[in-house]
């Protein structure tokens, strides 16, 4: 595995569209709220399998920052990154009037993988791998930043009918949870591949898990047997 500063590993139409957003990433009913649905529960999968208190941890393509502010509030010392200006600025601005001490950088995880390699205790990337060109480049990066013996946490969309039907057709056009065009179903990532990742970037995967969604109950849930739409993968850096 190497690393090379993929400065250019983005997608302007993707920022583009993140920064247009950028106003309602606060909004838990707005354009964002599935993702301040599966928020807890996602906060709540990393904290039981590492706990975060006092850990040093990145967040990869952190957006507004609505898991950096979760993990701070559980006491860990929190380092978000992206490449979208208006999203660090909304993230800024809210860790302020949360009183929360967030350190935002506008930077790719491949340059700060050379310039500070094995730094954090806990790496995250959510939500974010399937918005890039090279998707592998980031799992090396977050490789090569987490310390040995640490944790890294991925979780993208599987790629197969059933993930097109309800994370595009359904949750874009039909139920109308997400703005129509948020996901190139092409970008989706099966977690076979994505476990072949890991491994090159020599991680271990620990756990692979699905996130999944009740329309009823607006709410997500964890499931260690269905993983054929949104899922986690937890993968340990070996000491």
């Amino acid at each position: 595995m190497s690393i090379q500063n993929q400065s250019d590993n983005f997608d302007q139409d993707e920022l583009d569209k993140f920064e247009r957003l950028a106003d309602s990433w606060w909004d838990s009913s707005g354009e964002f709220k599935p993702l301040h649905q599966m928020n807890p529960v996602r906060a709540n999968f990393i904290d039981e399998r590492s706990p975060v208190a006092n850990m040093n941890i990145l967040d990869v393509g952190c957006g507004g920052g609505i898991l950096c502010e979760a993990l701070a509030q559980r006491g860990a010392i929190v380092t978000g990154i992206d490449l979208g200006d208006a999203p660090l600025q909304v993230a800024k601005t809210h860790a302020r009037s949360s009183e929360l001490d967030i350190q935002y950088t506008k930077i790719s995880a491949e340059e700060l993988a050379l310039k500070q390699p094995k730094q954090f205790d806990i790496v995250t990337c959510l939500e974010m791998l399937e918005h890039v060109p090279d998707p592998e480049s980031i799992v090396n990066a977050c490789s090569t930043l987490v310390k040995p013996g640490g944790h890294v946490y991925f979780s993208t969309l599987n790629r197969n009918p059933k993930a097109w039907a309800l994370a595009v057709v359904g949750a874009e056009y039909i139920l109308r949870l997400l703005p129509k065009g948020t996901h190139d179903y092409k970008k989706f990532i099966k977690p076979s591949e994505l476990g072949a990742m890991v491994r090159r970037a020599n991680l271990q995967t620990q756990e692979v898990a699905g996130l999944i969604y009740n329309p009823l109950t607006q709410s997500f849930r964890i499931s260690s047997n269905d993983v054929s739409v949104n899922y986690l993968l937890h993968a340990h850096q070996p000491a």
